[in-house]
């Protein structure tokens, strides 16, 4: 049955939900691997797009995700401050950049940004698109609306970024303040004011085996191609603080089973990397791991960037072409 999804994928086909539970249930997990292998290499060869972000404003937030140490929610430690100035983000794009990475992302808590933030947040896109040309602009700011991503459009924003997070049919118990529809609005907008998209989520968080492919599989019917994958790295204070880490296999089987699903994705690893060991992080970027943030993450250490160019290039990978992915 690998070898038989494997070439329909191949040949330009793709699977569902019903077709990767199948494949999630294969006792030769090695061949399930490589065979996702064996995907990522056809349509995105050795390619590995970096990008980098910048936490521009932390904490304070009003929704309930239980995963979050952002939501006001919960007692944690997480550092509270309003949008940065103009000058710091600028500073972290040129550092970014001259470490050699592609993107760069402006995030804020909240589930969305005032109209007024909204104009701060263009000028300074606009200010990092002046001053360090080269480097793409990306955002990641909320639940925002058509006008105000017309807006941020015309600041120079390439990529807008809104996570689903989890499966519809699990977010409702992480998330009583927002929905997966409002966040697919919101990646629609972008797209209609002219941004590309990227979307991914959290795996790890309790949600099944089939919980990851319904969310697989809803990013490929919104065809996202480039996929933030998440692992829960616990934060104290929070109502998953004691979930326990996914296995090995477990997480090689996610990795396989998205690129199966999504074989055109740079599937990115994102927070929660830093937990693993090297020899597991080489087994997913292996399997199907071909992007990443570099860099620290949100509230949580990241992995420096020369640390991450080394491993990535040791995977075979080149971090020197085009990863442009066309929408």
């Amino acid at each position: 049955m690998i070898e038989e999804l494997k070439q329909h994928v191949l040949s330009g086909g793709l699977i569902g939900q019903e077709q990767a539970a199948r494949l999630a249930t294969i006792s030769d997990k090695e061949a399930l691997y490589e065979a996702a292998h064996a995907i990522t290499r056809r349509f995105l060869g050795n390619r590995f797009d970096t990008c980098s972000i910048i936490n521009a404003k932390s904490g304070n937030c009003g929704e309930d995700c239980k995963w979050c140490a952002q939501s006001a929610h919960y007692a944690t430690k997480v550092n509270l401050y309003p949008l940065l100035p103009a000058e710091e983000c600028v500073r972290q794009a040129r550092q970014n950049h001259a470490q050699g990475i592609r993107r760069f992302s402006l995030v804020t808590s909240g589930k969305r940004l005032t109209d007024g933030e909204v104009e701060r947040i263009a000028v300074i896109a606009h200010r990092i698109k002046q001053e360090v040309p080269a480097i793409h602009c990306c955002a990641s700011l909320g639940l925002l609306k058509p006008e105000q991503m017309r807006t941020l459009r015309e600041s120079g924003i390439e990529c807008y970024h809104c996570n689903v997070e989890t499966a519809p049919s699990y977010f409702p118990t992480l998330c009583s303040t927002h929905t997966t529809e409002q966040k697919l609005e919101t990646l629609r907008a972008a797209r209609a004011a002219g941004m590309r998209v990227c979307s991914g989520g959290i795996i790890g968080m309790g949600e099944t085996m089939a919980q990851r492919i319904e969310m697989a599989c809803l990013l490929q019917r919104e065809q996202i191609l480039s996929i933030p994958l998440n692992l829960l790295q616990p934060i104290p204070g929070t109502p998953l603080q004691d979930v326990p880490p996914l296995t090995e296999e477990e997480i090689l089987t996610t990795i396989a089973l998205f690129r199966f699903i999504n074989p055109r994705a740079y599937l990115r690893f994102a927070g929660g990397r830093a937990q693993l060991p090297g020899t597991l992080l080489r087994k997913c970027l292996h399997v199907g791991i071909n992007a990443a943030i570099t860099g620290d993450m949100l509230t949580t250490t990241g992995s420096k960037a020369a640390a991450d160019r080394e491993l990535f290039m040791s995977a075979g990978y080149s971090l020197d072409e085009n990863t442009d992915w066309e929408e």
